[in-house]
């Protein structure tokens, strides 16, 4: 009964985005501005396209296992060249949106505490601040070094995800333990500054450290959709809008996609999917620093 709520919910936010997406293409069309559009999307040698598959992987990977949607596209982008700066602001813009229909469906579903929203979205959004400041100062004229430093962050966030496969039973003693002002804070900081991470970082420590997992994951999201706007706007006002073709792709192709993950999310081998999505990013994260260095 939850996953099917959760399913009609993105389904209905599918329809009204093919709805919007049909009516502004049947406006530009009677305007005379396909030829425009045509142009915008073919910019950066067609990344828009690559951007619709990666949104679409993304989205498939995140949906499935509650996590990686950052990581995914960070790795991505950086292995693509984009620099970081504009990495972290193209993905935090695009996830302004599909976090919002994911932080809905948590609350629709009752899988929110107000109270850890509270003491993880606060911290949050002083890391996710400082993080995007930092981002665009040091992205901007450290570009090289930056780049490698947020790749060795994505490698250890896919050996991270690897390992995941092969974790031990949870300690429920380290509930008590957990500091969350220092790790949303932290998960904060990095999400804005590395381009994702929250996710593999903050949940997985709330669901390791034995938090409820439907509210670790559900308050986690709430959290994330907090900062995520934090980020985008911070970015907005220091760097502006750029790169519309990567946030349209992204965004697109993570909406399309989310229906459907959702449905999978009880069908698909979880621990088989931490070991190639690991592998993946680990594959990827390798070749970046590989490029940067040398």
């Amino acid at each position: 009964m939850v996953i099917s709520q959760k399913i009609q919910f993105r389904l209905n936010v599918l329809l009204i985005t093919v709805v919007v997406l049909v009516i502004a293409f049947v406006s530009m069309y009677s305007l005379g501005y396909l030829d425009e559009l045509e142009i915008i999307l073919a910019k950066d040698n067609h990344i828009f396209y690559w951007m619709l598959l990666v949104g679409v992987f993304a989205e498939f990977v995140a949906g499935s296992m509650g996590m990686g949607y950052g990581v995914i596209c960070t790795t991505t982008l950086l292995f693509l060249g984009i620099p970081p700066h504009a990495v972290s602001a193209s993905i935090h813009s695009a996830e302004s949106f599909t976090t919002a229909a994911g932080s809905i469906s948590h609350i629709r579903l009752k899988n929110v505490s107000k109270s850890l929203v509270k003491k993880l979205a606060v911290p949050a959004i002083i890391g996710a601040i400082i993080g995007a400041v930092s981002l665009t100062y040091l992205g901007e004229y450290y570009s090289k070094i930056t780049k490698t430093v947020i790749s060795f962050y994505t490698l250890y966030l896919g050996f991270k995800i690897f390992l995941n496969a092969f974790n031990p039973k949870q300690n429920k003693s380290l509930k008590k333990k957990t500091n969350l002002t220092r790790l949303g804070v932290i998960g904060g900081f990095i999400d804005s500054f590395a381009g994702g991470g929250w996710g593999p970082l903050v949940t997985g420590t709330l669901i390791k450290n034995s938090f409820t997992p439907r509210f670790a994951v559900g308050s986690s999201t709430v959290a994330k959709f907090i900062l995520t706007i934090t980020a985008a706007v911070t970015f907005f006002f220091t760097l502006g809008i750029q790169h519309w073709n990567i946030i349209l792709g992204l965004l697109i192709g993570g909406i399309i996609t989310a229906p459907f993950s959702a449905m999978l999310t009880a069908k698909l081998p979880v621990k088989n999917m931490f070991i190639i999505i690991g592998a993946l990013v680990i594959v990827m994260s390798s070749i970046t620093i590989f490029k940067s260095i040398f």
